[in-house]
């Protein structure tokens, strides 16, 4: 599976929802068990996702993940024992992950979510995990813990994320949901920021949301231009036996602004518009 540009969460106690959400464009699916679900429903909840999942064979291109709670509580643990080996399963997602001995003996492939500051000060060790197949940061808690108002602020624990999933060897981190569903413009500037610091893709909260996220992460007709100019230099190189690959105007670029440079022409091609 391409690395997903859109996540969406769908409540664990809204059953019909499940497979409108699978049909809504969505690379991957989320069912909610934790905040989107009221204390008294969260029984229902798993047990939705549960029987879900079981009559669902993991095929197709939209993935389906549940987020459990957290596992420091009883519940959380609960979760993972009623969805393990399910044949729908493509993955949990972990709240509130502070270390990786939390993460010990899972038996899943897991996102690990970033809510605190202990969980952000541990983030090389989460990332490295071997359960881990992905990170995210979880904004909203993140920022009420430490009083954070400024999104510089923000940008540099951003940045720490990008960091730690590259050095793990993970895929990019996807941001965090924008909670103003009917600000579609304010979405997309976000969007365009948070590509700008090396994150990629985002979880959404409304289906609504999936188009412009889509949108936003596609590449722009100059990025697609330079990368393949840059792509055909370097074909042109293999096929002389040039070990360096000059550009046009004179400029050197090496092997990772090569693969960058096809990494932009495949995301491109993935998400072009339908005629």
């Amino acid at each position: 599976m391409s690395t997903p540009v859109t996540w969406l969460y769908v409540p664990g106690d809204r059953p019909e929802r499940f497979d409108k959400a699978v049909a809504s464009g969505a690379d991957v699916v989320i069912i909610d068990l934790e905040d989107a679900v009221a204390p008294a429903r969260k029984d229902e909840a798993r047990a939705n996702a549960a029987a879900y999942l079981a009559s669902r064979a993991r095929t197709g291109s939209v993935e389906v993940h549940v987020r459990v709670n957290d596992l420091a509580g009883g519940r959380g643990r609960d979760d993972l024992d009623a969805l393990a080996g399910l044949p729908g399963l493509g993955a949990v997602r972990l709240p509130k992950v502070e270390s990786a001995g939390v993460l010990d003996g899972l038996g899943v492939r897991a996102y690990a979510l970033l809510e605190s500051a202990a969980g952000i000060v541990a983030v090389h060790a989460i990332a490295a995990h071997p359960s881990v197949v992905g990170i995210a940061l979880g904004e909203q808690d993140l920022a009420a813990e430490l009083s954070i108002t400024d999104e510089a602020a923000m940008n540099h624990l951003r940045l720490q994320m990008v960091i730690a999933a590259a050095a793990a060897g993970l895929p990019p981190v996807p941001m965090s949901v924008y909670p103003d569903v009917k600000n579609e413009a304010g979405l997309a500037a976000s969007c365009r920021a948070g590509r700008a610091l090396g994150l990629f893709g985002r979880t959404a909260i409304h289906p609504r949301q999936i188009p412009v996220i889509r949108r936003a992460f596609t590449p722009t007709r100059e990025e697609t231009d330079r990368a393949g100019e840059i792509v055909q230099a370097a074909e042109q190189a293999e096929r002389t036996g040039t070990g360096a690959v000059a550009l046009a105007d004179g400029r050197f670029v090496d092997a990772p602004i090569v693969a960058r440079a096809r990494r932009t022409l495949d995301l491109a091609e993935r998400l072009a518009p339908e005629d």
